[in-house]
């Protein structure tokens, strides 16, 4: 690397990519020492000098004055140094220009690598920043490769992987397509970035609705919580300030647009979007949507709550496998036990005349 390619090098290293000037020439010169070390064996103790505007350099070994020398490599005899500075004495360092004549060459080669070096480092810090702000949020990429343990998504200059526990059981991931995913986590290596994303994390449903409902995106509607089975059914609680706004309503949108669109990019999953409310009894009732409430009783010290719905509901709202109940526990944070009418009587939670 000639003089002036150096210079050109730093300067560009230093505005493009906001490295600072004296970080290169810390690396340059650490490298420079380095070179010297490993092909020359002249001097222990060394320190480049450095002149970037002619792109020139010189080894300078630093050794200690002594009257009697056991070690050449790093010290000189008082009568020696006498020679070049009568001021010289016991003790002090004497710093002598060991630059070797075909030094240029290795020492350049030192120096672009040092530059390059710096310059991957640059790219990885650069990815690292711009993906770790990302995290929790979608990216749009394309996928690349499968194998047996990871999805590989092209996310333009680096790339995501995505692990057989991080992907809908209802979704073929084939080489070409493009996809959305969740960031979980991104991690900094020695080779870049390591994004880690997700098809089943709860996030990926709210960052889908804040895409396709304005309201939630300016804040106006609130997403309160999430609870999801990827692949098969979720429910979503909203909520907002403004007394004239329909928060289902709006994410449901004109026609069930909205809603499907988010349906669609799930492969098909089923969501529910319900109400949220402080008052448990509510949040819980419309929770368990679509089945109909008869009572919801409250256990506040618990966190628990009975729900009493009419006999011919009870399968609905326990739902295939106990889905509906088990989201809806996930979405409100209460236990929910739910019991038929008929049980609910005759357990004495619920009088007769109730029914």
């Amino acid at each position: 690397m000639k003089g002036n390619e150096l210079l050109l090098a730093i300067e560009y290293l230093e505005k493009e990519k906001r490295i600072p000037r004296e970080v290169l020439i810390d690396a340059i010169e650490a490298a420079l020492i380095t070179a010297y070390k490993k092909n020359y064996d002249s001097a222990k103790n060394v320190r480049i000098e450095l002149n970037l505007d002619e792109g020139t350099y010189k080894v300078i070994s630093r050794k200690d004055v002594v009257e009697d020398v056991e070690d050449y490599r790093d010290q000189v005899a008082l009568d020696t140094a006498l020679l070049t500075n009568p001021a010289y004495e016991i003790g002090d360092v004497f710093e002598e220009d060991v630059t070797p004549k075909d030094f240029g060459r290795v020492g350049a080669q030192a120096a672009k690598q040092a530059v390059m070096q710096r310059l991957r480092d640059a790219e990885r810090g650069i990815l690292y920043d711009e993906f770790i702000d990302k995290e929790d949020d979608i990216v749009t990429g394309v996928i690349d490769r499968v194998d047996h343990r990871y999805v590989y998504v092209n996310l333009g200059r680096t790339e995501a992987v995505l692990s057989e526990a991080e992907r809908s059981p209802n979704e073929q991931y084939l080489p070409n397509e493009r996809i959305k995913v969740y960031v979980n986590k991104v991690e900094q290596t020695t080779k870049g970035p390591q994004i880690f994303v997700s098809r089943t994390h709860p996030g990926l449903l709210k960052r889908l609705f804040e895409q396709e409902v304005p309201e939630i995106y300016d804040g106006t509607v609130i997403v309160k919580s999430v609870a999801r089975e990827a692949g098969d059914r979720s429910k979503i609680s909203v909520t907002s300030e403004n007394g004239d706004i329909d928060a289902v309503g709006a994410c449901v949108g004109a026609k069930g647009v909205r809603v499907e669109a988010v349906v669609n990019e799930l492969g098909g999953e089923k969501i529910d979007i319900v109400e949220w409310d402080e008052d448990p009894k509510v949040f819980v009732r419309n929770a368990l949507s679509p089945s109909q409430v008869v009572e919801v009783i409250v256990d506040e010290q618990n966190q628990s709550t009975t729900v009493v719905v009419p006999d011919y509901q009870l399968s609905l709202a326990i739902g295939k496998r106990g889905q509906n109940a088990r989201l809806a526990a996930k979405l409100t944070g209460w236990k929910i036990d739910i019991k038929s009418e008929s049980d609910a009587r005759e357990a004495g939670i619920i009088s007769t005349e109730e029914s």
